[in-house]
């Protein structure tokens, strides 16, 4: 089937996670946030890359340069380059099948006012079914956590879904919320009727960011990916 020969080739791209959603359910939110550009898609492919364990657990570090070179570098420039070759070659080959594909990149900012993205890579992947949307507005997986970056491909091409929602499973913990240097995170539970502000302020982390760089340092935090139990349970020794 065509769905899975798309499964087994973003495997064979890189991708260690892949999934698929059926966006009908969302469409007005998906407007809401992106507008008229990425609506009218009824399914999304959504992809992930793990990050490498050995530079999250250096993010306590973060504030020596080699540690925040790194997590940049890899985390960001290198993975996020990765992951937008994999759905390029995945949208090429569902163009020329006949269908239309519109890859959203892995980390683009779209909207700076609400500092956001065209589309959220984030409700992809959790309405295809991979993990849910924790206290840290982060998608958690039960394999990984936190420690996965995403892009997404929108298209109309008939793939069946390959999951639905994972329910929060965040329970009492707070440890995302507890390491917060500058208390973005309200603790409450993701529901997709309320604003993102509801449970995350990012002009927090945005003015966070800009106090480090007028300080000479690198723009490096990560406490929420780095202390979350499921990521941190997930490391093999």
């Amino acid at each position: 089937m065509f769905e899975e020969k798309l499964d087994k080739f973003a495997r064979e791209l890189g991708a260690d996670f892949y999934g698929v959603a059926d966006l009908t359910t969302a469409a007005d939110f998906i407007k809401k946030q992106g507008g008229n550009s990425v609506t009218g898609y009824s399914t999304a492919i959504s992809v992930g890359i793990k990050l490498l364990d050995t530079i999250v657990n250096e993010l306590p570090n973060r504030f020596e340069k080699s540690v925040a070179v790194n997590y940049k570098h890899h985390t960001y420039d290198i993975i996020n380059m990765r992951l937008d070759l994999i759905t390029s070659r995945l949208s090429s080959t569902i163009q020329n099948k006949g269908y239309n594909a519109l890859p959203i990149p892995a980390s683009e900012r779209y909207d700076n006012e609400r500092i956001c993205a065209v589309f959220s890579h984030k409700l992809a992947a959790n309405m295809a079914g991979l993990g849910w949307i924790g206290k840290s507005c982060l998608l958690i997986t039960p394999e990984a956590g936190p420690r996965v970056r995403w892009p997404t491909i929108l298209t109309n091409a008939p793939i069946n879904p390959t999951g639905k929602p994972v329910e929060n499973r965040c329970g009492e913990c707070t440890e995302c919320i507890d390491t917060c240097p500058v208390s973005a995170f309200t603790g409450e539970i993701f529901n997709a009727e309320d604003d993102r502000d509801a449970r995350y302020d990012a002009r927090k982390c945005e003015k966070y960011f800009e106090i480090m760089e007028d300080a000479g340092k690198i723009p490096v935090c990560g406490l929420c990916i780095y202390n979350c139990p499921y990521g941190r349970d997930s490391i093999k020794f």
